[in-house]
């Protein structure tokens, strides 16, 4: 049975923006599991950054409770739902923040009005993966697999964001499980004992200061690689974007030799379930999941 839900792409998400094929292998997961993503209309960004750059937490708020005004309008009764742990976590700390402060809420409400719009704030606020867990579930994730992920071991990368404060129910901040179920359920092996599933990348620190963040990324790849694991699978832009396009440049500050696909759990079960690998997005990779691909082209 197909399932809707009210959409919220995000920034990286759009077309050649960093986190793109994350996108368009979200689409083709989506697409084997017969689920329906409804973009919010006229959405905009989800303000993750401005609050914490100086620009007071009312227009973060706001930009969020926009996104939610216009959701809840367009599709009155859904789940809105991101794929992206910064646009989730801004979206659900607004609906919270906005439940609790009257003043906030009155404030973001007048903003929302000089746009003809009115804040209810009734639609829940998910992340996909719990979505794929909660609604769909390990065993119908893997009833649609295809092209078993046999013979790649994957060390699951859940990051900051996707996992604290609100984290997927029932997981552990410390070491959160889900992404090793994802994985195996594709049929891959996940390696239990990674040390690094939810230590910070550095987020955006890596532009400002970009060796403090490089020397958390050695630690996340350097225990991928100790816990036996040959691909390291993610759920966040960020996430992916810092553990891949910086090897270079942390193999030359440090004289290792990384050399590790970094890829979003997405893609990795749009692979399992059949699609190519530009419908998984691999083709925008910059280090090759080469096993990936080559289980995509059988």
């Amino acid at each position: 049975m197909s399932k809707s839900y009210t959409f919220y792409p995000g920034c990286s998400s759009q077309d050649k923006a960093s986190g793109s094929n994350q996108q368009i292998s979200v689409a083709a997961t989506c697409d084997a599991l017969d689920i329906t993503l409804n973009d919010i209309p006229d959405w905009n960004c989800c303000g993750a950054s401005i609050g914490y750059a100086g620009g007071g937490e009312l227009p973060r708020i706001a930009l969020s409770a926009r996104n939610i005004a216009l959701a809840e309008q367009s599709n009155p009764g859904q789940d809105i739902v991101a794929s992206c742990p910064a646009c989730w976590l801004a979206t659900r700390e607004a609906k919270e923040r906005l439940a609790h402060s009257d003043t906030l809420r009155t404030d973001a409400q007048a903003a929302l009005a000089e746009g003809g719009l009115e804040y209810k704030g009734e639609a829940n606020v998910r992340h996909l993966t719990e979505v794929l867990i909660e609604d769909i579930g390990y065993e119908g994730m893997a009833s649609k697999v295809v092209k078993p992920l046999e013979g790649i071991k994957v060390a699951s990368y859940v990051g900051c964001q996707a996992n604290r404060p609100y984290g997927i129910t029932g997981e552990s901040f410390e070491n959160p499980l889900y992404l090793d179920k994802m994985s195996e359920a594709m049929g891959a092996e996940a390696m239990s004992d990674y040390q690094k599933k939810s230590q910070c990348c550095g987020g955006a620190l890596n532009f400002s200061e970009p060796e403090k963040s490089q020397a958390l990324v050695k630690d996340i790849l350097e225990a991928a690689y100790d816990s036996g694991a040959e691909m390291l699978v993610t759920p966040c832009a960020m996430c992916q974007m810092n553990t891949e396009a910086f090897q270079d440049d942390i193999n030359k500050t440090y004289g290792t030799n990384f050399n590790m696909p970094v890829v979003y759990y997405s893609q990795m079960m749009a692979v399992a379930y059949g699609k190519s690998a530009k419908e998984a997005g691999l083709d925008q990779q910059i280090i090759r999941a080469s096993k990936l691909e080559e289980i995509a082209a059988k």
